[in-house]
Parts: C-alpha cells; sequence; structure tokens
C-alpha cells in the first residue's frame, strides 16, 4: 500500500504559475544573502555575485557542463567584448562568493519552498528521515588535510571524503536540513544533533540505526514541542519494561551511560520510550519510539512506517546517480569550493523536487515522491534554460505545458523484491589498483 492512502491527503492545491527564474530563486533573496555575508562588489563585473549563485546551482544541474560553458549557457555574464570568459574568472568569482551566501541561500529557500508545498502528515505529525552519506572529493594535498579519509585496519578511501547528514520530509523528498564535516574528526551523531534544533514541531523523525543514542535521541525530542523520534532497538540492548501494553508492545526505560551524559547537556539517567515488536518475513523487527501514547499513535502503523526510511536512500541516489550523473568525486579542488560545491548540490535538489512538487498535485492521489527524478529532472532542467528567453506573455503556457507532462512522469507501483539482495562485480578492463595500505 502506498503511505499516501495512509496519510493525510493534500485536498487542493492550485499551482502558482512562474512568472520567471526569479519566482523560484528570487534576486531579492540572493541579494539579501549577499548582505548578510557581506559579499558586495563595487567594481562592475562580467560575472555579477547574485549570477554567480545560479552557477553555483547550476553546476548540479549541468554536470556535464564545464563552469565557463556553464555561464554562458545560463547567460548570466554582463555584455562585453568577448561572448566568452576565461576559466581563470569563473574559478575568482566563485572564491569572491565564498560558501556562506549560498549556504543561506539553501536555508532561506528551504523554509519559503516547505511553506509553499502541502506537505501529507500521520495523526498530525510531518514525517521525516535522516541519513548519512559520504561524498568522494578530487584527490588532493588540501582536500585530505581538511576532510580526511575512511579507514579500517586493512586499508584507507583513495579519495579524501565529506560526510553529510540530512533530514528529508519523506513525501515530497525536500531536503528541511544539511550538516556536513570532515569524516576524521566529525561523526553522522555529531551532525544530526545540529539538525535538531531546526527540526519542525509536531513531527517523527525516523533514524537509521546508525544514530542509536540515547543522548541524542533525548536531545532531539527535548528541543520542541512534539519533536518525535523512531529507531531499530540495537541488539543486545539492556532495559526496564515499565508497562506492558499488549503483545509485542511495552513502555520501558533506558538507562544512559556516564559518558553520555556527560556529552549531552541536561541528558537524564534514563530515558522512557515505546518499544514495539512485530515479525515480518520469519523475521522479528523492535522499533523503539518516543511517541508514548498507544491511543493517539497505534501500534499497526508504527513498524509500517519505518520503511519509509527508505525514501531518504532513494534521494542520496537522485543526487548521486541522476543529478550528478554518477561521477566519481564533486569537481572543484579546492576545499572551501568544495563546500560551495556541496551547497549548490542541495539547493539545486530542492529546486527540482520543489518544482516537481505542483506537477505531483496537479494529479489525483500523486504524491511528489512517486514522481520519478530521473525523468521529470532531465525535462526541468531543460525548461529552466530555455525560460529566460520565453517572452513573459509565454510563460504560463509553458508552465501548463510542465503541468501536463506530470502524468508521463509518474513511477509505477513498486514490486515486492523476488530475489535476494547482492553486488556484482563489474568486470575491469584494466587491473586494479589495491587501496593504500596502513603502516
Amino acid at each position: 500500500m502506498l503511505l499516501s492512502q495512509a496519510l493525510d491527503a493534500a485536498l487542493k492545491f492550485t499551482p502558482k504559475e512562474f512568472a520567471a527564474l526569479s519566482d523560484l530563486l528570487s534576486p531579492e533573496l540572493i541579494d539579501e544573502c549577499l548582505a548578510d555575508t557581506g559579499v558586495v562588489t563595487i567594481r562592475k563585473r562580467r560575472l555579477p555575485m547574485e549570477m554567480m549563485v545560479w552557477a553555483v546551482a547550476g553546476m548540479s544541474l549541468f554536470r556535464s557542463l564545464s563552469m565557463n560553458q556553464l555561464v554562458s549557457h545560463l547567460d548570466i555574464m554582463l555584455p562585453g567584448k568577448r561572448p566568452f570568459v576565461a576559466p581563470s574568472a569563473v574559478v575568482q568569482a566563485r572564491q569572491r562568493l565564498g560558501e556562506e551566501v549560498v549556504r543561506l541561500v539553501f536555508e532561506k529557500t528551504r523554509q519559503l519552498w516547505f511553506e509553499k508545498t502541502p506537505l501529507s502528515h500521520w495523526n498530525g505529525l510531518t514525517l521525516m528521515a535522516v541519513d548519512g552519506t559520504l561524498w568522494r572529493t578530487p584527490d588532493t594535498p588540501e582536500n585530505d588535510a581538511a576532510f580526511g579519509r575512511t579507514a579500517n585496519e586493512h586499508a584507507r578511501s583513495d579519495w579524501p571524503q565529506l560526510r553529510m547528514v540530512c533530514q528529508m520530509e519523506v513525501t515530497s523528498h525536500l531536503l528541511s536540513g544539511v550538516s556536513f564535516g570532515s569524516v576524521s574528526e566529525t561523526s553522522e551523531v555529531d551532525l544530526a544533533a545540529q539538525l535538531a534544533g531546526q527540526t519542525q514541531d509536531h513531527s517523527l523523525t525516523i533514524l537509521d540505526k546508525g544514530f542509536y543514542a540515547l543522548g541524542l535521541l533525548h536531545y532531539w525530542q527535548s528541543s520542541g514541542t512534539e519533536k518525535h523520534w523512531m529507531i531499530p532497538l540495537r541488539k543486545g540492548t539492556q532495559y526496564q519494561v515499565r508497562e506492558k501494553l499488549g503483545a509485542g508492545h511495552e513502555l520501558v526505560e533506558l538507562s544512559l551511560t556516564p559518558q553520555a551524559r556527560k556529552k549531552w547537556k541536561d541528558a537524564p539517567q534514563t530515558l522512557t520510550a515505546r518499544l514495539i515488536s512485530k515479525e515480518i518475513n520469519g523475521k522479528t523487527i523492535q522499533i523503539l519510539t518516543s511517541m508514548c501514547d498507544p491511543l493517539r499513535y497505534p501500534k499497526a502503523d508504527i513498524v509500517d512506517l519505518y520503511g519509509q526510511r527508505w525514501e531518504i536512500e532513494h534521494g542520496f541516489r537522485e543526487m548521486k546517480q541522476h543529478l550528478l550523473q554518477n561521477e566519481l568525486t564533486l569537481r572543484s579542488r579546492k576545499p572551501e569550493l568544495i563546500r560551495q560545491e556541496l551547497w549548490g548540490v542541495v539547493l539545486a535538489y530542492n529546486l527540482l523536487r520543489f518544482m516537481m512538487a505542483p506537477m505531483a498535485y496537479s494529479l489525483k492521489n500523486v504524491e511528489p515522491y512517486q514522481i520519478g527524478f530521473k525523468q521529470a529532472a532531465l525535462y526541468l532542467t531543460a525548461q529552466l534554460s530555455i525560460l529566460p528567453a520565453v517572452a513573459p506573455g509565454r510563460v504560463p503556457k509553458v508552465m501548463n505545458e510542465i503541468l501536463a507532462m506530470a502524468e508521463s512522469f509518474v513511477l509505477p507501483a513498486r514490486r515486492q523484491r523476488h530475489y535476494p539482495r547482492a553486488v556484482k562485480k563489474k568486470p575491469q578492463r584494466y587491473p586494479l589498483r589495491r587501496p593504500q595500505k596502513l603502516n
């Protein structure tokens, strides 16, 4: 059964017509971010800072183009003697822009686009998911020093990497929060804690088992009103049963370690939670949640809801495989530009997902997550590139044509898996270079 059938439906939504690209990313908002970060230029340059924000987002929207081709393709240069700019001028413009401006644009647009999108709810709660991923960067000494590499007792990664943790609204795939840092200095739990404060009240956040830290869970639920969480119970966890609520249904008490109480401010000695067990395909699944009211939050729905955590995994695939065309690394070579590029990636992803929302709501009983990202993104990116050249009087017609195409992008119902999960080795034309061994 589709999640949309179990959630409160968004009954009415009339998509507003975009008058231009500025309706998606307004010049006033970009100017505000430039002013807030002090990035202003008195000198008149061929690559204005407000246009460079579009260029950074365009690095993801048009991954196959070089940066100088990109600024020409988007027509963001001021008139000059030459119809092109040197590659070095683009790099210098990005360095002047910095990462903080792009981060602020992402933060402001995510709030704005969330307000404009009618999200579905479950029992009055917005459904969110949190998970982490790694991004490879070009192998340079600067990146190695800034970001580090993952390693184990046998070998270390061939590439410097960033660790990123995202929070996503599962029905729209809109990112509501992003934090990232060095893989050698920052854990996923620490990055997730940075997202707790900006999480909406009256929400349910579904966490991967890697985020199991009682201090984090208490910090999350105490950072606002009805900020609930859900996570699988760690194997071997000791707990005390406070109350039996039914078969496979208990109110439990878990003890925090002295180290956890020291790390997490105002952490209590014990955490009360609800433990729900369910057998699925012969395997017992145990889910821990802060939703302790069994009348308001029925047991039957909770274990099934946890399956929606996979939506954020689909989101990472959409960013890495489809948006960035499965490239091995990010394209920037300097740490500050890599961070800027990564903010551009999540900004571009949210932009496309926001445009897909009215396409989905223009159809009956279709949620935005049911719109196939790959084909819809190719279509919308093509429309974005031609929209500036469209006469203002034709823009409503173009937007209506976009909505009319929505039905062709709806995904079929997901089939049950018939074969066990497996990763098969790809044939290699050349000998494989073994990872460097640790001394």
